[in-house]
């Protein structure tokens, strides 16, 4: 099977690895965007920015230069693999959208506002700029360190089209990254943006030292929150039970690599947000799409009391210690009714 990865970050190259490692079955194709990375990693056979120490597998080619030069060997590929961050899907899936190749995209969260919309999740984006194409979303609870060091995963693969699916299985389902398909890309798409705006919250839980209780109570909340907004925009319920809504949720939340509850502890720590931003040398996507995730449960009338929290934390209207004590000051209800 012929995969080609676009994007040499973190979450791309992990893949691209994770996939080479059976040249027997794959020919694996990873592209940098910038030349001089793309050269480094051909030198070095190691991406010592995103995964430094993590040989890439001999049989991992790289190529670089304009996606427009490489149309040719684009077109003759079994699956693309959009591994940009939200920001840079757009213009990627315009670039791939006269291919009849499937395409999936691997970014979790809603572009940013744009004068003729709201911010968009990665499939609303799609139909606007390339209806036509066949594509999905992979996503699930997931660090790239750990997928790109071989250690046991398990994914899920969304799209509206079996045949596409089944490439992604086909492309990435081994010994140690299990991968469970789905039809629901409404769904995977919600759980894997709204978990990243829960992590900087339960980050900050962490960060002030409220201990387990607490950030169960948030997890768990959290969780209802991402189910409401899902449900509103027609996905189904058991979705959020699943890898890609509980499990996602859980690792990002309370996992050491995440970069979102790295934002959350730092704020707790009275550090700035820009600070913590550039602390992390990545992208955090929960900072980018916090207010998208409002924007949207609003024009919905979905209530969504922790995101409302980390927003104003965020724009630096409320200090650490206000939030806790807003979430906690709320009138008391029913579980099931009220978050």
């Amino acid at each position: 099977m012929k995969i080609f990865v676009l994007g040499a970050g973190a979450w791309g190259t992990a893949l691209a690895m994770n996939a080479a490692q059976t040249p027997e079955r794959h020919r694996v194709t990873l592209w940098a965007r910038d030349g001089a990375q793309a050269q480094a990693l051909r030198q070095d056979r190691c991406n010592s920015r995103y995964l430094p120490g993590l040989g890439l597998p001999a049989g991992l080619q790289i190529a670089s230069g304009s996606l427009s030069s490489l149309a040719q060997e684009l077109a003759q590929q079994d699956l693309l693999v959009v591994a940009s961050p939200m920001a840079g899907l757009r213009e990627m899936l315009t670039q791939l959208r006269a291919l009849d190749v499937p395409v999936v995209w691997l970014c979790k969260g809603f572009e940013a506002e744009r004068d003729d919309n709201f911010g968009l999740l990665g499939h609303e984006v799609q139909a606007q700029v390339a209806p036509a194409l066949q594509a999905g979303v992979l996503s699930g609870p997931s660090f790239a360190q750990e997928v790109a060091m071989g250690k046991p995963t398990a994914l899920v693969a969304a799209s509206a089209f079996a045949p596409v699916r089944e490439a992604m299985v086909a492309a990435f389902h081994s010994s140690s990254l299990r991968v469970y398909a789905n039809d629901d890309v409404v769904g995977v798409e919600v759980g894997g943006a709204v978990k990243n705006v829960l992590a900087i919250a339960t980050g900050l839980c962490d960060g002030l030292q409220l201990g387990l209780n607490a950030r169960a109570a948030l997890i768990t909340r959290g969780l209802t929150e991402m189910t409401r907004l899902g449900l509103a925009l027609d996905a189904k319920a058991e979705t959020f039970m699943g890898l890609s809504g509980l499990g996602d949720l859980v690792l990002t939340a309370t996992g050491d690599l995440s970069r979102n509850r790295r934002v959350g502890q730092a704020l707790a720590q009275g550090k700035t947000l820009q600070q913590a931003v550039a602390e992390l040398g990545h992208v955090a996507e929960g900072v980018y799409c916090a207010h998208t995730v409002l924007q949207r449960s609003r024009s919905l009338d979905v209530e969504m009391p922790i995101t409302e929290c980390v927003v104003e934390l965020l724009d630096g209207r409320i200090q650490p210690a206000q939030a806790v004590a807003r979430l906690m000051g709320r009138e008391p209800g029913t579980e099931v009714a009220q978050a």
